[in-house]
């Protein structure tokens, strides 16, 4: 029988054996260090998504808009405020009675009226309807009775309106020339802006300002229109806004642009996205919509111009504004970043840059404080009192001339601003080490410093960029219900015919109108002077036309003289608007 022999087991001496414990205990120790490192990584990413998902949240369920109880803030930071009115020598109340005064307004501001409007007042076409009693009637017959006034009240009704067949009806002449021959002859067809189209003036204006001013998109226009008994289809009105906004982009956009970048004070820009419809590949498979992108530039008080883009970046910021040379307002976005820090050489074939001067939006970094409450941060809440308080300032003297705003703003404004970056900076290095939205927003606040002050500069810069994003509203809410654009040349041609119509609501003039009248005139107008033609100019010119010949949709039309001195060169604007 085999046995098998086991080695002996040397004992561990009392040394060794203390030494194999603290290797293990260190190790757990190290374990213990990494689990601990661990869990508190995943703690900081668990707080991190769930005030992502709480913002989420507050925007789609709640509220799109910043909407901030402005009373709590006032209350919970009263010492705050009150020093920092005392710093600046005013507060919001005291600067609108101030503004009251000077502006010779009464002190009681008058209410927005409530209750049932009166229609009587109002410059709509008026339908009458005589209601008769028939017993006082006879009565009247009778000579027992005499009506002698009519109760009159009034409601809002709607004749509903359509398409039309617009006859052009061309002579045809018998004409007998000296051999004694007959012939016949036909008028000459007057110019069009658009030779066969089968779209008058009014139609293609109607589908233009359908779709670009109330955001109708073709295929609702085609039932609409075959509802009527117009036969239109959803093609042939593509076709003809491409042709309406190329033309636009050949003719009124360049001298509305070349103006806006010579004259301009302030141009403030946005940028937003649009899904452009890919080209058809060779197998036939889908593919999904690429992204462009449309910039809006607002020339002070006079141009809105949005230009589109394949590629959002640098070189196309800086092509858009060649040329010009004043403030840029913006956001902070880094294509931007161009405009104001050129490169030390620049690129081959490039003259030097033009100074631009980067004016801050007090809006967006309010947005980041506002984001930045959904950690319960008292700090984030002081940002927005504090930020609440300058945007009440500046109301106060908004309508104010611009030399009457510096000068507020230098002995009010000022102290209000230099503290709140005073604040933001100290509070900044507090958090510049945690990921999070609190420190977004200070590190905004922070970075943007010089771009945020430059309001004390001038009365004529605003504090915010809002209405650059107002501007973008049009498509933003557009693509909703027209989803996408055919192609680049259908996007380019979209935002010709989106630039004129955002120029004639800052005019206040009708789109539809303007639109109208300017395909019936385009076809007669000198090429050198397409400006007047522009939205800002349009009321001026419109009222040296024949309005026989305006109005009617083809025909001859004289055109006036011209409405700028040939040789007048372009000055700087010295107010918007």
């Amino acid at each position: 029988m085999l046995s098998l022999a086991m080695p002996d087991v040397v004992p561990l001496t009392a040394e060794e054996q203390i030494a194999a414990l603290k290797m293990a205990l260190e190790a757990e120790q190290a374990r213990v260090v990494e689990l601990t490192r661990e869990r508190d990584h995943l703690r900081t990413s668990h707080e991190r998504l769930r005030l992502e998902l709480e913002l989420l949240k507050r925007r789609i369920f709640i509220a799109k808009a910043e909407r901030v109880d402005t009373k709590q803030l006032e209350l919970d930071f009263a010492a705050t405020l009150a020093a920092l009115d005392k710093l600046a020598g005013t507060t919001p109340e005291q600067a609108e009675q101030d503004g009251q005064k000077r502006r010779g307004e009464p002190q009681d501001a008058q209410k927005k009226p409530t209750g049932r409007r009166d229609l009587s007042k109002t410059k709509l076409p008026e339908d009458r309807v005589e209601i008769l009693d028939p017993v006082f009637e006879k009565l009247v017959a009778e000579g027992k009775a005499r009506r002698v006034d009519f109760d009159v009240s009034y409601k809002l009704a709607y004749k509903r309106g359509g398409y039309r067949r617009l006859a052009v009806a061309k002579a045809v002449y018998q004409v007998t020339d000296e051999n004694g021959e007959t012939r016949l002859a036909t008028a000459l067809a007057p110019d069009e802006s658009f030779p066969r189209s089968l779209a008058a003036p009014s139609a293609l204006a109607h589908v233009a300002s359908e779709k670009f001013t109330d955001g109708m998109p073709l295929n609702r226009q085609e039932s609409r229109a075959a509802r009527d008994g117009a036969p239109l289809d959803r093609g042939t009105m593509s076709r003809w806004l491409e042709d309406a906004g190329a033309t636009a982009g050949a003719t009124v956009i360049p001298a509305m642009k070349q103006e806006a970048l010579a004259n301009a004070f302030c141009i403030a820009t946005d940028a937003t996205g649009i899904s452009v419809q890919p080209e058809p590949r060779p197998d036939g498979a889908h593919q999904p919509c690429r992204r462009g992108h449309y910039f809006v530039l607002l020339a002070d008080r006079d141009h809105v111009l949005f230009e589109y883009t394949a590629k959002e970046d640098s070189a196309f910021v800086r092509k858009m504004l060649a040329g010009f040379s004043g403030y840029v307002q913006a956001d902070a976005k880094s294509v931007y970043d161009v405009l104001f820090r050129p490169p030390e050489k620049p690129p081959d074939g490039e003259e030097e840059p033009d100074e631009k001067e980067e004016v801050g939006c007090w809006s967006h970094s309010r947005r980041k404080f506002w984001e930045a409450t959904c950690a319960k941060s008292e700090i984030a809440r002081q940002g927005l009192a504090r930020i609440g308080r300058i945007f009440a300032l500046e109301a106060a003297w908004r309508t104010d001339p611009p030399e009457v705003i510096k000068r507020l703003r230098n002995e009010h404004l000022r102290p209000h601003l230099e503290s709140f970056f005073e604040w933001a900076t100290v509070e900044h290095e507090k958090v510049r080490n945690q990921r999070g939205l609190l420190r977004s927003a200070l590190g905004y606040a922070v970075r943007q410093k010089d771009a945020l002050m430059r309001v004390l500069d001038d009365g004529r810069l605003v504090l915010d960029n809002n209405r650059s994003e107002r501007a973008l509203r049009s498509i933003a809410i557009g693509r909703k219900a027209w989803l996408f654009v055919g192609s680049d040349g259908h996007a380019e041609s979209s935002g010709h015919l989106l630039s004129l119509v955002a120029s004639c609501r800052l005019h206040g003039l009708d789109p539809e109108a303007y639109l109208r009248d300017f395909f019936r005139v385009l076809a007669h107008w000198p090429r050198d002077r397409y400006l007047e033609l522009a939205p800002k100019y349009w009321a001026q010119t419109r009222a040296r036309l024949d309005a026989e010949q305006l109005a009617a949709e083809v025909g001859p039309l004289v055109v006036p003289p011209p409405l700028f001195p040939p040789a007048a060169p372009a000055e700087k604007q010295t107010a918007p608007g």
